[in-house]
């Protein structure tokens, strides 16, 4: 017998046995029952409630009836927090463009500068301060 068989037999064999034990616990009927009746009624008092603490956690205010002071609050609390959290948002961008501006603008201003050096080198005529209106024509 080859061993892939006997695998074959074995699992085969233990399946029977499973299906055989499964009907033997279900088949079987007496006192037992009469515990799993207690625990399934143990099992319902946990998931379910009374009718009337279901009715009153089901029951919804209608829409012109007005709001407890605690929805009242936990709304006007949870207003605050996003106006909080979207006043720190704007805040957060304003100072990164802010920044970015500022560098965008000493950037230019040190490109201007480099410019207007170069450009009073090039005309200089050795005259002190070296502008065009202060030139000597002749």
């Amino acid at each position: 017998m080859s061993w892939r068989q006997a695998i074959l037999l074995s699992s085969l064999l233990a399946m029977v046995l499973l299906c055989m034990l499964q009907e033997g616990t279900s088949a079987s009927v007496g006192s037992s029952q009469a515990a799993g009746e207690e625990a399934q009624e143990g099992m319902k008092q946990k998931i379910f409630m009374p009718e009337s603490d279901a009715s009153n956690f089901l029951k919804r205010r209608g829409k012109r009836s007005p709001k407890s002071q605690d929805e009242v609050n936990v709304e006007n609390r949870q207003k605050l927090r996003d106006d909080e959290l979207r006043r720190e948002y704007y805040e957060e961008q304003r100072n990164e463009f802010e920044n970015f501006v500022e560098e965008q603008r000493d950037e230019q201003e040190e490109r201007t500068r480099e410019a207007v050096e170069q450009w009073r080198q090039w005309h200089y005529d050795g005259l002190y301060p070296p502008y065009l209106y202060n030139r000597h024509h002749i």
